[in-house]
C-alpha cells in the first residue's frame, strides 16, 4: 500500500506536472478533514504525516494514535473530494505560473474543436488554449487534428481555470517566426526594428543589424527565398516586405513604400507629413490594393504618407506660389524655405500656421500672418471650385438616370402592346 501510495503520487506529478510536495501536503490535509467528519469534532488536534521516503501513514488525534484506514466510507469519500479539488487548484497554479511566463512566445499544439468561433487548440500537459475569432488569420480554417503554431498572448486566472489566450494575427506572431527562422535575429546580428502588419494580407517588417558584412535583406529572404517561403506558408500565403532600416526619414519612407519607385520626397515635420512624389506608372504599386501599401509605409515610418504624381506636386507648388505673390514682400525665396520645410501646396501653409514660419524661417510675424492668411483664403477659395464641380455634374447624372428609366418604361410600355 505504502509503494502504491508512492506511484500514485509521483504519477499524478508527472501528468500533472505539480510539486511532488504539493501532493503529499494535499494528501495529509484531505485525510485531516477526513479524520475530523469522522470523529466530528472540530475542536480537537489532528496529525497526519505521509513518510516522503516509504510511504508509511502515521496520523494522531489529540496526540493519541489512530488508523486512518479505519475511518470508514464516508471520511474516505470526505478525503477523496478535498483531494480532487486540492489536486486541480493545485494543476491550475501550476499552469498559471508556467505559461505566465511563457507570454510572447510561439506555442505548438493541436486543434480540437471550434466553439462559437474560438478555435481550442490543445498544448502541453492536456491543456487547452483559444484562440478568439479576432485573433485568427481572416480566410484561414483550421480542422481538428491539425499542428498549429500560435503565441502566447495572454494567460487569465479564474476561480474555474486558467483561460490561455492564443494569436496568429498579432505582429509579434511574426517577429517571434522571424527569430525562428533567421538564425541571424535569434544571435542578435540582425534586429528587426519596427513592423506593420495587416494579418492574412501583408506585413512590412524594417530591419537592420550590428554587423557591416551581413545583409540583413538578404539573410531574412534566404537562399532562394527559403526562409521567408516558410513564414509566408505559415501565414497562409501574407505577403512579407522585407525593407532595409535607416536612420534617415527620408530613406525609410522610400524603402517602406518599396516595391514602389519614388522620385522625390518632402518632410513636414511641423505636420509629421511625408509627400511622396512617384511617376504615373508608379502610383498604384505606391498605393497598393485597397490603399495598403501606403497605409503600412505610414505605419512602419510613423509619417503621414502623401502620394502625389509629378504633375499634381507641381500644380501645388504653382498655386502655392502664385497665392504668396500676392503678399507684400515674399518673393521665391519664400517659396523655397517652404518647400525646405516641406510644405508643399496652401492646404499645408494653412495647417502649418504662423509659429514654425516665424521660428524655423525666420520671418516676421506680421509677414507670416499674411502668408497663412493668403493660404486660408485660397484654401475657401479651392473649397467653393471643388463644390461648384460637384454642383454641375450632379444634373448630367440625374439627366442620364432619367433618361435610362425613361427608355425602360418605353420598353416595358412596347412589350405589353
Amino acid at each position: 500500500m505504502s509503494q502504491e501510495l508512492l506511484r500514485i503520487v509521483d504519477n499524478i506529478a508527472r501528468d500533472k506536472n505539480i510539486d511532488r510536495e504539493s501532493i503529499f501536503v494535499d494528501l495529509e490535509e484531505a485525510m485531516v478533514s477526513a479524520a475530523r467528519k469522522h470523529f466530528g469534532d472540530l475542536e480537537s488536534t489532528v496529525v497526519v504525516k505521509i513518510n516522503r521516503e516509504t510511504g508509511d501513514i502515521s496520523a494522531m488525534k489529540d496526540n493519541v494514535e489512530i488508523d486512518i484506514r479505519q475511518l470508514g466510507r464516508i471520511p474516505a469519500q470526505t478525503a477523496k473530494q478535498v483531494m480532487i479539488q486540492k489536486i486541480r487548484a493545485d494543476e491550475r497554479d501550476s499552469i498559471y505560473s508556467e505559461f505566465v511566463q511563457r507570454k510572447g512566445e510561439i506555442i505548438s499544439g493541436t486543434v480540437v474543436r471550434y466553439e462559437a468561433g474560438t478555435v481550442i487548440v490543445n498544448l502541453d500537459h492536456w491543456t487547452e488554449g483559444f484562440m478568439p475569432k479576432g485573433e485568427q488569420i481572416m480566410g484561414q480554417t483550421h480542422r481538428p487534428g491539425e499542428r498549429i503554431r500560435c503565441l502566447i498572448l495572454d494567460v487569465k486566472e479564474n476561480a474555474s481555470q486558467v483561460k490561455i489566450i492564443l494569436s496568429r494575427t498579432h505582429p509579434l506572431f511574426i517577429r517571434r517566426l522571424f527569430e525562428l527562422e533567421v538564425p541571424e535575429i535569434s544571435e542578435k546580428i540582425i534586429e528587426i526594428r519596427i513592423l506593420a502588419r495587416e494579418a492574412g494580407y501583408r506585413t512590412k517588417v524594417a530591419v537592420a543589424t550590428f554587423d557591416d558584412k551581413v545583409d540583413p535583406v538578404g539573410a531574412c529572404v534566404g537562399v532562394r527565398g527559403s526562409r521567408i517561403k516558410n513564414i509566408v506558408e505559415e501565414l497562409g500565403g501574407e505577403k512579407i516586405d522585407i525593407v532595409r532600416w535607416n536612420e534617415s526619414s527620408q530613406t525609410l519612407v522610400a524603402n517602406a513604400l518599396m516595391p514602389a519607385k519614388v522620385s522625390e520626397i518632402a518632410l513636414c515635420f511641423e505636420l509629421g507629413r511625408a509627400t511622396v512624389v512617384v511617376d504615373e506608372d508608379q502610383l498604384s504599386l505606391a498605393i497598393g490594393k485597397h490603399g495598403q501599401n501606403v497605409r503600412l509605409a505610414a505605419r512602419l515610418t510613423g509619417w503621414d504618407i502623401d502620394i502625389l504624381t509629378p504633375d499634381e506636386y507641381n500644380q501645388g507648388i504653382e498655386r502655392l506660389t502664385k497665392c504668396l505673390k500676392t503678399v507684400e514682400g515674399a518673393d521665391e525665396a519664400i517659396v523655397d524655405k517652404l518647400i525646405a520645410l516641406g510644405v508643399i501646396s496652401v492646404l499645408d501653409l494653412d495647417d502649418v500656421g504662423v509659429e514654425p514660419l516665424v521660428g524655423e524661417l525666420g520671418l516676421e510675424a506680421g509677414t507670416a500672418e499674411a502668408l497663412v492668411e493668403a493660404a486660408g483664403k485660397e484654401v475657401r477659395l479651392m473649397a467653393v471650385e471643388s463644390n461648384k464641380d460637384q454642383a454641375e455634374h450632379v444634373p448630367d447624372e440625374d439627366r442620364e438616370a432619367e433618361a435610362i428609366e425613361s427608355q425602360e418604361q418605353e420598353q416595358g410600355q412596347q412589350r405589353t402592346d
